[in-house]
């Protein structure tokens, strides 16, 4: 009898010892919820469906291993690239889902809604598939960070390299959408010409059109009736739109360039235009996806682990990045961290192990990580990298 008890109780203290250090493991296990709202569906689907790709095929690679002993979860909502729906997406995420931080978002009209949130939520907004200056304030807000160049910048590049190469201020018109996305880009433009000495920039060709829509034939009017034709139309746009206002342009305006900043969505884009496409432009903010920079090779072997039918491409790719850094933000944060620790664990970010060719970083004083314009430029169906120069 007394051997019996013996037994009962060592197998009980047994199985005890064994249920507690499952559950230590399952504890040290956590998963960690990161949020998206972002365009699944509607005229800039390829975008949202090309960060959520990237991202997901970095988090998946992760996953594999653990980061600090937790695990990574994209919770991913649809806003159709529409601010409506983009707000009530943030407080959704933020207080029912307690995601850690949210990334990856898609639009500057969606941005628009998103920041306040974020900074009334104390809730890390990361990577932002946007260069507008809502989201690139001085001093930088605290739960605001970005990964790539902005609209500015963009702009202000392609205004230098179509003025080296011999393009007139006059000669230089604007096709742009209809909101706080078309509006960044314009200005940013306007700053840029004003620098080099343009007097009344604003005087320039200017067409818009409406967000979320095709119709693109009032904005094309405005090149028709102006006594210079263009010879470079800048373009801050969605693919579709663009792509159906360049196939039109191209038939009165043969001979003018069409430069179209990152977000216009270019894989979409060189599809949409076919054998129209020779000769876009679109500036990058991220290297080609097929250049042999060490993040860029490990970008292309993630993806087709992650998901080998699918082709790489620069939205993907800056997804990839946006993860990446977020990742190595994540290991300053500990084993257990939170909406504070970490903004500081990406802030001490001076110099992450990210290779793209050019430097990437942030600190309590500089919440983008890179400034870095690629011009790249439709050949045959493919995008090729390209000196203005050229032109």
């Amino acid at each position: 009898m007394n051997t019996q008890i013996l037994s009962y109780f060592r197998k009980t203290t047994i199985t005890a010892l064994i249920t507690c250090t499952l559950g230590v493991s399952a504890t040290q296990a956590a998963e960690i919820k990161v949020g998206m709202s972002t365009a699944l569906a509607g005229p800039a689907q390829a975008l949202g469906q090309g960060m959520k790709l990237g991202i997901e095929a970095y988090f998946n690679q992760v996953n594999k291993s653990g980061i600090n002993g937790n695990t990574l979860k994209l919770v991913v909502l649809d806003d159709g690239y529409e601010p409506a729906r983009a707000a009530p997406n943030m407080r959704k995420l933020i207080d029912e889902e307690k995601v850690l931080a949210v990334m990856g978002n898609v639009g500057t009209p969606t941005a628009i809604v998103s920041v306040p949130i974020a900074n009334e939520k104390k809730t890390l907004l990361f990577g932002a598939f946007t260069g507008a200056g809502v989201l690139r304030k001085t001093p930088p807000d605290r739960y605001i960070i970005n990964y790539r160049a902005s609209y500015a910048e963009e702009t202000s590049a392609m205004i230098d390299g179509l003025l080296s190469s011999g393009i007139k201020p006059e000669e230089i018109a604007f096709f742009t959408q209809n909101d706080g996305y078309g509006d960044a880009g314009y200005k940013g433009a306007m700053k840029a010409l004003k620098a080099k000495g343009v007097a009344n920039p604003e005087k320039l060709a200017h067409g818009r059109y409406t967000r979320n829509t095709l119709n693109v034939e009032d904005g094309l009017g405005t090149f028709l009736d102006v006594e210079i034709a263009p010879k470079a139309i800048i373009m801050v746009g969605a693919y579709a739109p663009c792509a159906k206002f360049i196939k039109m342009a191209k038939e009165d305006l043969p001979d003018a360039k069409f430069i179209n900043v990152s977000f216009v969505g270019s894989t979409a884009l060189a599809k949409a235009l076919g054998d129209k496409g020779n000769g876009v432009i679109v500036t990058q903010v991220v290297p080609h996806f097929d250049s042999d920079h060490a993040t860029v090779k490990e970008y292309r072997e993630a993806l087709n682990d992650y998901n080998a039918s699918v082709e790489p491409g620069f939205v993907s790719l800056e997804g990839y990045l946006v993860a990446k850094l977020f990742v190595e933000g994540m290991k300053n944060a500990g084993s257990n961290p939170n909406r504070e620790s970490i903004v500081d664990g990406l802030e001490s970010l001076n110099s992450p192990n990210v290779d793209i060719g050019s430097k990437v970083g942030f600190s309590k004083t500089k919440h983008q990580a890179s400034h870095k314009i690629w011009p790249t430029m439709i050949k045959h169906g493919k995008f090729v990298a390209f000196d203005w120069s050229e032109l």
